[in-house]
């Protein structure tokens, strides 16, 4: 009742269609969590939030938070030197709803042309998109990607990216959302074939998890020198009869690749292939190719046309790149660090720290037991928490 009531008043009813239409409540239990208490808190009342969180159907439940807490929303994406052409993919039809219900939605370029003031309360960032700009208390990014970005900062941002909580988004949403895009071009026969996987990190475990649990016969490709690191996931891929690969080992990875009929990377690094593998990508032409990260991964020598929905990350093809059941408690603590880095703020009556730093603990740990006691996912979270 009180929701309808709050963003009615921001006009927000289209969202609540839209909602309402798609989602079921189960998918979405964190964000639901933060409308509720900020409807009754307004820890957002009166100030000019940019939120440049990748604009698809799903994010309209972030947004629908904000609004709850009293935030003066906007919605913010990067284009390219035209002016034009969104850098991050997005759903030009969500914008067309955004503006249909009065949200403003900027660019990077309006605000460094002045067409949009630079006077943000606080920017909920996502890989960096508007690191140049000077938002009163700071800043939240949401990836790993848009660290570097903030490293040299004089703002305080925390990383959403950086703690437990991004784990249920990447390894079981992207994964899932890899194979969704390949289902979606007319591949779906996966029993028994080979899939190598460039990267070991949340985002390639996910992947090869994936392809195990659909019977496939999985590589990982990585750098078997970071096995101790907090990001490598080795340990849990073996496991699961995953074989690992040293990307320093060319004959091996070239061998692996010939041998596969689906190759994706997610290692987070630009033209992260070997001059070896690259020949091998291009050679082979039943191999099936793709990319899951933000950089092109593959390099100017492999042709876009090489590879699916042109080096874009697979998922962002699907009306859904993750699915909001998956997404809902990232994009929550997206939003909860905002209102965190206000309130430490007020404390400290002024910037509590400078660059980077990460979500505290005890908020990961409140959102994602509000996911696992409500959430559709209860039992995914769980078994992934092992």
């Amino acid at each position: 009742m009180y929701l309808l009531f709050v963003f009615a008043t921001f006009g927000g009813m289209l969202f609540d269609d839209i909602i309402n239409d798609h989602y079921e409540p189960r998918e979405y239990p964190a964000l639901a969590y933060l409308a509720d208490r900020w409807i009754a808190e307004q820890p957002f009342l009166g100030m000019k939030i940019l939120v440049a969180t990748p604009i698809f159907r799903n994010t309209l439940l972030q947004y629908r938070s904000l609004m709850a807490g009293g935030a003066q929303l906007y919605v913010g994406h990067a284009v390219s030197s035209d002016g034009k052409t969104p850098v991050m993919p997005c759903d030009e039809n969500v914008i067309g709803i955004l503006e249909e219900d009065g949200i403003p939605v900027v660019t990077d370029a309006d605000v460094k042309s002045g067409t949009v003031d630079d006077d943000f309360d606080l920017i909920l960032d996502c890989a960096g998109q508007f690191s140049f700009c000077h938002p009163k208390f700071g800043f939240v990014e949401l990836t790993r990607s848009g660290v570097q970005f903030f490293e040299k900062s004089t703002f305080p941002v925390y990383v959403a990216d950086s703690g437990i909580v991004k784990r249920i988004e990447t390894i079981l949403g992207t994964g899932d959302g890899y194979f969704r895009g390949l289902e979606q071009l007319g591949y779906g026969d996966f029993e028994n074939k080979k899939l190598i996987v460039f990267g070991s990190g949340k985002v390639g475990c996910g992947i090869a998890l994936q392809g195990v649990g659909r019977g496939m016969q999985v590589t990982t490709v990585t750098d078997t020198r970071r096995r101790s690191s907090s990001s490598d996931f080795c340990h849990v891929l073996e496991r699961n009869n995953v074989n690992i690969i040293d990307f320093l080992d060319d004959a091996e990875v070239c061998k692996a690749i010939r041998e596969s009929q689906f190759l994706v990377t997610a290692t987070g690094k630009k033209a992260a292939l070997s001059v070896l593998s690259v020949d091998a990508v291009n050679s082979y032409s039943d191999l099936v190719v793709a990319n899951m990260g933000v950089e092109d991964e593959f390099g100017e020598y492999v042709p876009k046309n090489r590879v699916l929905n042109k080096k874009a990350p697979l998922n962002f093809m699907l009306e859904e790149p993750t699915h909001l059941k998956y997404i809902d408690t990232s994009l929550a603590l997206h939003a909860s660090l905002g209102e965190r880095l206000l309130l430490d703020c007020q404390k400290a009556g002024g910037k509590p720290f400078v660059g980077p730093m990460d979500p505290p603990a005890e908020m990961e740990q409140s959102l994602i037991m509000v996911t696992i006691q409500n959430g559709a996912i209860g039992a995914e979270v769980c078994e992934m928490m092992r």
